[in-house]
């Protein structure tokens, strides 16, 4: 069980946050009102070349998608964090994010002089926003997680967008294996069909997490993880 909330907050619709998570250390997201998208990127905050690598995450955990019990692997095969709680049961790591070409040409075209906050913004131009307030730029974007987005790919490849996977209240916990830079959107997705402008937004909050046991989930749930979290203890000794 998660312990004391240390700090909350709310990201507003369409926009992006990133903070730094201690290890040790839970971070919980709550879908307000249903049918929210949350792109994340993840990376060693110490040493933001090791950072999140997605082909390496489903590989070892033999999924196209996560939820509790899995893990999200840095590209030296070692652990970033977990996901200890989960309400949805399917979050999309192959979908990637919008642009804001993308954008426009979805939902058309719109400045802030003109619509303030309610201009159409896209996730790639606020993943860089917030990777540059830590010195990162362009060249450190990476493959990004989807939470509370459902993306189901057919056995000729195709993928399918299903719509209203998430209701209000749901919610995803991830545990924080090393220090990690979490940078955080609420854009909507890129498949989503909705023809119109509608980002949704989240809650959030960070907790102290129990000293993770032998018989975790997440660190029983596949022999690879076994080996990962290893390999992430030793970088820690």
């Amino acid at each position: 069980m998660s312990g004391p909330v240390l700090w909350e907050d709310t990201i507003q619709a369409g926009a992006s946050w990133s903070l730094l998570l201690r290890r040790g250390r839970e971070f919980r997201i709550e879908d307000i009102e249903g049918g929210a998208n949350v792109g994340a990127l993840f990376y060693n905050f110490e040493c933001p070349v090791e950072r999140y690598n997605m082909p390496d995450t489903l590989k070892a955990q033999h999924t196209a998608r996560l939820t509790k019990g899995f893990v999200l692997y840095s590209d030296m095969g070692r652990l970033l964090c977990s996901i200890t709680d989960d309400t949805r049961g399917w979050h999309d790591p192959l979908g990637g994010h919008s642009d804001a070409r993308a954008v426009r040409e979805k939902y058309g075209a719109s400045r802030y002089q003109e619509q303030r906050n309610a201009w159409h913004r896209n996730t790639r131009d606020n993943f860089l926003a917030e990777l540059g307030k830590h010195g990162l730029g362009l060249r450190d974007l990476s493959p990004n997680v989807n939470f509370f987005s459902k993306v189901v790919v057919g056995s000729d490849g195709s993928m399918e967008f299903i719509r209203a996977n998430a209701v209000p209240g749901d919610a995803v916990t991830l545990r924080a294996e090393m220090n990690l830079l979490v940078v955080l959107d609420t854009g909507q997705h890129p498949l989503d069909p909705n023809p119109h402008y509608a980002p949704k937004p989240v809650k959030f909050s960070v907790h102290t997490a129990p000293p993770v046991a032998a018989d975790d989930l997440c660190r029983i749930s596949r022999p690879e993880n076994t080996r990962g979290f290893i390999n992430t203890e030793r970088y820690f000794l």
